[in-house]
């Protein structure tokens, strides 16, 4: 009996020194959304699920490698274009994200303006940002709406600004929620100042930014110019079953390998050369 006694008092305290001298376990936070997931938020298609986006990719790269079977009758170059043809969906909305971000980016200035002037004529933080759901800019309109029922139904700003930022998926629109956050949580004394202040950044960002990309066109467009050109002819000599069945060979599985291999690095490289430093999303 002693012994039972002895086990268990000796049991509890060395779960109590654990206790003391385990380091802690952080708290869960909310799972990072992939990378694909991330894209799509970027290019509006919150909506759209990654398996439903995968399913695309795969069924558009089998049709192509289908497509250019039949024609060619040469398995390394039908497996080429079909690896092209999957690839397809991504660089549609990757592009399709870029030019959301850039739409973004112009309209966000006038969406401030519009939030000072609700504030300075006395209307609430909340009640201004459900105001741009119908006097916002048109790119902005959905986003805001969602916010404003989000409001009505749960009254609860700090998570509907959450949802918000989601949403929006866009570096400029994580400031303006940080900042609209910081302002409301400290009081809204200077927050007209800091809408006109943030304001008239988001302006000179914007035209900075426009400049450079008008300039850095040329660069884009020739490096996807000059990865395009070798497949377009390899396309074209698809139809000619006598020349493009010598890739069928090892060694021209090699030399359709080695031409994949450079055109991927060489176009990674121009764009890294050529692009502009990118906004990361904040507190996401």
């Amino acid at each position: 009996m002693g012994a039972l006694v002895g086990l268990g008092v000796g049991v509890g305290l060395l779960l109590v020194w654990s206790a003391f001298t385990s380091p802690r376990a952080a708290a869960p936070g909310p799972p990072r959304a992939g990378r694909v997931e991330t894209l799509l938020a970027r290019a509006g298609l919150a909506d759209v699920s990654v398996t439903a986006f995968v399913v695309l990719c795969l069924v558009l790269g089998s049709v192509a490698a289908l497509v250019v079977q039949v024609a060619s009758r040469t398995l390394p170059v039908s497996l080429a274009f079909g690896v092209l043809g999957a690839y397809l969906p991504v660089a549609v909305v990757a592009g399709r994200a870029r030019t959301r971000q850039a739409e973004l980016a112009e309209v966000w200035p006038e969406a401030v303006d519009n939030l000072a002037s609700a504030v300075r004529a006395g209307l609430s933080l909340p009640d201004a940002l459900a105001n741009l759901a119908t006097r916002g800019p048109e790119p902005l309109r959905d986003a805001f709406a969602q916010f404003a029922l989000d409001y009505q139904v749960t009254g609860r700003f700090g998570d509907c600004l959450d949802r918000l930022k989601a949403r929006l998926a866009d570096p400029v629109g994580d400031r303006v929620v940080e900042g609209l956050r910081v302002a409301r949580e400290v009081g809204g004394g200077q927050l007209g100042r800091l809408l006109r202040n943030l304001s008239g950044y988001l302006r000179e960002d914007a035209r900075t930014r426009s400049e450079l990309q008008s300039r850095q066109a040329w660069t884009v467009n020739g490096a996807r110019l000059a990865v395009a050109a070798p497949w377009l002819v390899l396309l074209l000599m698809s139809f000619q079953s006598e020349v493009i069945r010598r890739y069928a060979s090892p060694a021209g599985v090699v030399v359709l390998s080695i031409g994949a291999v450079t055109c991927v690095v060489a176009y990674r490289v121009m764009m890294r050369i050529g692009r502009l430093p990118t906004e990361r999303r904040i507190l996401s």
